[in-house]
């Protein structure tokens, strides 16, 4: 089945004059662009009342903004928020996602580093922004007119700057140009078993200041005609997950790990849905057998980075899944495994993206050191290691995240998906501890289910038994909670240094 964003003979099908507002906005005026459930009822926004709203956007901005400018948006789930980045793509400028859940000194860093003068808001949000940058209330700026034309852009002009969740440092800028959703679009298929069949609805509770909500669901959807659900929810609940669904008639669902492992916590079987995707962190074998019990069907991973996303996928009508393996490398992108001196390896090794690809960034804003980097000749080292298993790749782990331990290379992601089958886990993080014997031993930290107890002996054993007997964590830590992004992955570099703390004293 041909994929969108491809040529007939796989190859990327990016054209040298591209606004991303316009693929997103070319479809019948009438078709149904979003579905708003942020209010006390339903509403359906057309395409003919997207574009409205991003021109009136739009014509408010160019007294202001000129192209190549940074202009924020500081707004959750809403079809504002669609309108006020496809506005600010319309105008040749560059729109920069901010989070509704960032403290001020958050704020700051990426408002600064950014260069916002305005960012496009509301009263929530101009509270949060306090003197940062200069707060436009975006449902009452601008006046309706005749359609604004899309400015003269190109597939590598600058679009949108998105931050990165900095799992292993400072948060950087990725800077994509305008052929950055093309390069969304195969992948996105592919996780959805081909997104487009009639009846599609999709919907994710990531926010859309996020890469992965805004690329991997509500631009993807609106540039091939699928209702986008927009919804709030200040707090996940899995009963409340599980209504909207029912509600918006939602068949599509991009959920990350956290969502999921709380759904299944819950017992939140949710029926009657045609995809469910899933990325940021690999699963594990336990995760994905739940979900085939609860939601019918088989989750599709799928494996990539703000740098560069939706490289490799699976994709259950296309192929079977492999237990343990992310899937295979997306068409149109070239992906390998590659060893120190930068060539390609059956071993394990760094997970690289070669050049080329549509949804790869331009650079990191303002960072050449750290952008020259990030290459290694024609490829992108993405930080992450893997190994292939035919023509399947297998994740290990963050480079940083590999513990070395006796000789042995151990990934903490097989450590911890083991651990989270036991019945009395809730979530754990797993890292290396430097010891003087072994370099480093494996030390987990483990949340318990509220009212469940476990023993450090019994979790071990545990791990044992289904794992390599050197792998298994010789030092395990009951807490109360692990330090997470906000987007909800564990920091295992606040662990590490946690467990280095401990080795010292």
């Amino acid at each position: 089945m041909h994929l969108p964003g491809l040529t007939a003979e796989g190859a990327w099908d990016v054209p040298a004059g591209l606004n991303m507002a316009g693929q997103c906005l070319a479809h019948a005026p009438d078709a149904l662009a979003i579905i708003d459930m942020t209010g006390d009822a339903r509403r359906d926004v057309t395409f003919r009342d997207l574009s409205a709203m991003a021109d009136r956007v739009a014509r408010a901005l160019l007294s202001q903004v000129q192209p190549g400018d940074r202009v924020g948006v500081l707004l959750s789930q809403s079809p504002w928020c669609a309108a006020a980045h496809l506005a600010v793509w319309k105008i040749g400028a560059i729109s920069v996602p901010l989070f509704k859940l960032f403290k001020r000194d958050a704020l700051a860093s990426r408002v600064g580093d950014a260069g916002c003068d305005i960012v496009l808001t509301d009263d929530e949000g101009a509270a949060l922004l306090g003197d940062l940058a200069t707060p436009w209330l975006i449902e009452e700026i601008g006046v309706d007119g005749a359609p604004m034309p899309f400015a003269d852009t190109r597939a590598e002009t600058p679009a949108v700057l998105i931050y990165t969740s900095g799992t292993t440092g400072t948060p950087k800028g990725a800077l994509h140009g305008h052929r950055v959703l093309t390069g969304h679009l195969p992948g996105v298929a592919l996780s959805h078993n081909h997104l487009g069949q009639p009846g599609d609805v999709i919907w994710t509770p990531a926010d859309w200041a996020w890469i992965g909500g805004l690329f991997d669901v509500l631009m993807p959807g609106l540039a091939l005609g699928v209702p986008v659900v927009a919804a709030r929810f200040d707090k996940f609940a899995p009963e409340s997950c599980a209504q909207l669904i029912r509600d918006a008639g939602v068949r599509n669902v991009f959920f990350p790990p956290t969502a999921l492992r709380m759904l299944k916590v819950a017992d939140q079987a949710i029926p009657g849905l045609r995809s469910v995707a899933s990325g940021g962190e690999p699963l594990g074998a336990e995760m994905l057998a739940w979900g085939r019990e609860a939601f019918g069907l088989e989750i599709n991973e799928f494996y990539g980075q703000t740098e560069c996303n939706m490289t490799v996928s699976s994709c259950a009508d296309a192929f079977p899944a492999r237990p343990g393996c992310i899937g295979k490398p997306v068409p149109g992108f070239d992906v390998a495994v590659i060893d120190e001196t930068g060539q390609p390896t059956d071993g394990e090794g760094d997970v690289a993206i070669r050049r080329g690809a549509a949804s790869m960034m331009l650079e990191y804003w303002h960072r050449p050191d750290a952008t020259a980097e990030k290459f290694q000749g024609h490829w992108l080292i993405t930080g992450d290691r893997g190994i292939w298993e035919g023509e399947y790749l297998r994740f290990v782990g963050r480079e940083d995240d590999v513990i070395t331990s006796a000789g042995y290379r151990i990934g903490p992601s097989e450590i911890e998906d083991c651990l989270l089958t036991h019945p009395g886990v809730a979530t754990c993080g797993v890292v290396g501890k430097p010891d003087p014997l072994r370099t480093e031993i494996v030390k987990a930290y483990v949340v318990l289910k509220d009212g469940a107890e476990a023993s450090a002996q019994e979790l071990q054993d545990w791990v044992k038994e289904r794992l390599a007997s050197y792998s298994y964590p010789r030092e395990i830590a009951f807490v109360d909670a692990l330090p997470m992004t906000v987007t909800g992955k564990v920091i295992r570099k606040e662990l590490k240094a946690r467990a280095a703390a401990e080795a010292a004293s």
